[in-house]
Order: C-alpha cells, then structure tokens, then sequence
C-alpha cells in the first residue's frame, strides 16, 4: 500500500492553494458512482461522464473529490464488496488520471478503502465513524490516508442529542487515533441525515460548535438532503438555497468542509460567508 501525503495540511486543493485549516472553508464535491444515489446524480457506469464532472467540479474551484459507489439513501440496498469495487475501481482510476485535486473515497468497508488509496486516494469517508469495520482505521494509519469520522446510528434515541453525538464521535476518534491515524489527519462529520429525525438534523446544525471540543476539523454535509427539502416542500434537485443556507449556517457554527453537489454555487456561497465569519478576503483585494 503506497504511502500518500500526510498531514492533511499540505495537501494541494482549488487553485493550488495548499490546504490550511481556519483559512476558509474548503468544497468536497460529490461524485456518486450509484445508480440510486438520493440527489438524483448518480452516473453508475458512465466513465467519460464522471470524468466530465469531475474535471467540471475542478473548474468550479472544488478542493476535493469525494467518490461513492453505495447508495446511503434512506431505505438503499446494501451493496456487496465486489459490487462496489466494480462500480467504484474504473472510476477511480479515471477521475484520478485526469484532476490534480485530492481524492476522497466514500465508503465503510476496509478492503475497498485500501484498493481505493492503492488507486490514488488521499482520504477515506467512512459514513459509520468505524463502527462497522473498525479494522478500516488501520488501513489509513499504514497509507497515511486522511479519515473522515460520521457520526452514524440505528435508530433516532438519543439521552441528549448534541452531548451524546459529541461522545459518539469521540469515541469514534479515540479508536483512530490507538489504531495509529495521527489525530490531524482526521475529520469529524455530525452526519445530518443519519440516525436523526429532522428536527434532530435540525437540533445537530445548530450545536455544531460543541463539536470544537473534539479538536478536529469539521466537516458538514446539508447539500440537497430530505430534511431541508420537507421544509420547502422541494425535491432533491431543486433545493440548491436550502443547501446554500446550511452551507452558510454551518461555517458560522465552525464547520471547516462542505460536502456538497452543487460545486459552483456552494463554492461562491463559502466565500461570501467566509468574508464574514473568517475575515477572508480575495487575492487582489482592495479595502477603499
């Protein structure tokens, strides 16, 4: 297994900009190698289309690629580990032999994680916070791979619902962390739309400073989620203002990462929001 860059910071993203934690907030584009992906977006089989939007998120000043190839839809069937590297692998390979961004594999499963980094990822997604394959953690302590940590559940039952996602997601790190991931690789996400009714998304969006106690970078995904669209009564591919209100919410509230699939709008939307909360400013930029 090949070696990649490690830390995260250092990486190369939009722009060739080397990527800095606190400078502004940083686009992962969502690539979904699924035939039922829940956004409407999925191209399973379709090489030169994903190839196509790639390099389109790469011009759109995307920072990373995350690339999927199981649906997490509610209700989405499982899909077995040769099916996911059939539909995962050529994709991969392609998209990595043509942008120069970093790449996410979205996945839970250790044996694809470690065919993914062998194939040119940088960062591993895992939607279960390695809770369903704990032995994945050490897959991105040999690579050096980065780890984003969702939190994730059976069921909505929680004590208290922000303190018992902040201890879940320790957990979660603690367990990276002993399997030798050096903790600045790693990424927390709260996981809107996952284990949580939507008044708990809702509840979890506005508490995501109380994560800032872990002590890792922040990543939120809102983008085109059921939560958002009940709330305008909108479906998936048309809710780019909602997930252009979270997107701008969450880097208020301390996020670090978007996870998004409208590239250019939430792209434009993190630099205004930056202005503002980060003090961000545009190469160039005159104050008078």
């Amino acid at each position: 297994m090949p070696k990649v860059q490690t830390p995260l910071t250092g990486l190369t993203v939009a722009n060739d900009e080397t990527l800095v934690w606190g400078v502004r907030t940083y686009v992962m584009g969502v690539i979904n190698v699924t035939p039922d992906s829940f956004s409407g977006d999925g191209l399973a089989g379709d090489v030169s289309a994903l190839v196509e939007q790639a390099l389109r998120f790469q011009g759109e000043r995307a920072d990373i690629l995350d690339i999927g190839a199981e649906s997490t839809r509610p209700g989405h069937d499982k899909v077995s580990l040769d099916e996911e590297l059939a539909r995962l692998m050529p994709a991969l390979e392609a998209v990595a032999g043509e942008v120069s961004l970093p790449i996410s594999v979205d996945t839970y499963k250790a044996e694809v994680a470690r065919l993914a980094v062998d194939a040119g990822a940088t960062i591993i997604n895992d939607i279960w916070g390695l809770k369903a394959e704990p032995e994945l953690a050490k897959v991105a302590a040999e690579s050096g791979a980065g780890l984003v940590l969702m939190h994730n559940q059976k069921g909505t039952r929680y004590t208290d619902l922000v303190p018992d996602v902040v201890a879940s997601l320790q957990t979660s790190v603690k367990t990276a962390i002993e399997a030798g991931v050096p903790q600045e690789n790693i990424i927390i996400d709260p996981g809107i739309g996952f284990g949580k009714t939507p008044d708990q998304d809702l509840t979890v969006l506005a508490g995501l400073p109380a994560l800032k106690v872990i002590g890792c970078p922040i990543l939120v995904g809102t983008s085109r989620k059921s939560t958002f669209g009940r709330l305008l009564d909108l479906p998936a591919d048309q809710r780019v203002e909602a997930t252009a209100a979270t997107v701008s919410l969450a880097i208020a509230g301390g996020t670090d990462l978007v996870r998004v699939h409208d590239v250019k709008e939430m792209a434009r939307v993190c630099r205004v929001t930056d202005a503002v909360v980060r003090g961000w400013r545009p190469q160039g930029w005159k104050a008078s």
